[in-house]
């Protein structure tokens, strides 16, 4: 395979409230609001996404906020947290700063070779803030809440739960050219992408937990990246090859898509880096209005009927 996966592109996960959604991940977390859309495959329900000033892949974390969706119950064929790099200088700013906001954390603590910090966003999922000075943060949001000097860098990586080990790892190393690095008892760190965009997946396997249920607080999927719709076209063929059934190419307007699960019940996606969030929006207005893709144009007045209303944070909320 001569392409390779660049890193993490985006990771989607699920949320109740949209308000509370958008307040904690600008207010607390300090992404900036890149783009107010639909969930392409039920278009009664946002898609939220946050990032980097761009969007950058690697930076973007996006939501399906489904209202009053009770919450999931972790276990075993998910991904149970979420981790953001952030500078090692950045321990006493982000102590501080969550504690005024008034979120519980756990930690500094280690992890493989990195300090860590645990917190739950407000539909319990679970965030790690990981510091390391690997990571470049490329486009900074200047006009954000968090001094640009301690922002959220991009994705450090995921920790998956599985009953076992050896499919899922399978797929990692011979289709996504991940590679092995290490392991702490029942723990297992892989990586792929370089530099900056490197990105770790820890595995926990234990057998004797029950299977997830998925609602608000649990994430939907990750999506790697690929560099440009070539690129990607060729990965759908060879994970194909790979015996994973992967989904057509799918237009999502921001990227394309394919969809697979992994052995172990996680749902992947392999995204484009191409066209990004820019493509409708001029960089200024990011996140301002509600966007559709172009086959959808012909229901927007339904669409805004039916989606709750939602403000985003202005200068001055993000000042105080």
């Amino acid at each position: 395979m001569k392409n390779k996966i660049l890193g993490i592109h985006h990771i989607t996960a699920m949320a109740s409230d949209a308000q509370r959604n958008v307040d904690f991940y600008v207010l607390v977390l300090g992404l900036r609001f890149v783009k107010k859309s639909i969930n392409q495959d039920a278009p009664d329900v946002y898609h939220l996404y946050y990032g980097d000033e761009v969007g950058s892949p690697g930076t973007a974390m996006t939501f399906f906020p489904f209202g009053r969706a009770s919450r999931g119950t972790r276990g075993n064929g998910e991904i149970s947290r979420v981790g953001f790099s952030v500078p090692t200088i950045s321990k006493d700013f982000w102590i501080n700063h969550l504690s005024k906001k008034g979120i519980s954390f756990s930690g500094p603590e280690r992890k493989f070779e990195n300090d860590i910090m645990t917190f739950l966003d407000p539909d319990g999922m679970m965030i790690e803030l990981v510091f390391s000075d690997k990571q470049i943060l490329k486009f900074p949001w200047k006009q954000g809440p968090i001094p640009v000097e301690h922002a959220i860098r991009n994705f450090f990586g995921v920790t998956m739960n599985l009953a076992s080990l050896e499919a899922s790892a399978t797929v990692l190393n011979d289709v996504l050219g991940f590679h092995s690095v290490s392991q702490n008892g029942n723990t297992h760190r892989f990586l792929v992408g370089e530099g900056s965009d490197e990105a770790a997946i820890d595995i926990i396997v234990n057998p004797n937990i029950p299977f997830a249920r998925q609602s608000a607080g649990s994430v939907h999927h990750i999506a790697w990246r690929a560099k440009d719709f070539v690129a990607h076209e060729e990965w759908q063929r060879f994970v194909e090859q790979g015996g994973l059934s992967p989904t057509e190419v799918i237009d999502r307007f921001y990227f394309h898509s394919i969809y697979f699960r992994e052995p172990g019940g996680v749902l992947y996606e392999i995204a484009s880096d191409n066209p990004g969030f820019t493509v409708d929006e001029p960089l200024d207005q990011l996140g301002t209005h509600l966007m559709l893709p172009p086959w959808y144009e012909i229901h927007r007045e339904k669409i805004e009927r039916t989606l709750p209303p939602i403000s985003i944070p202005t200068f001055n909320e993000i000042l105080k």
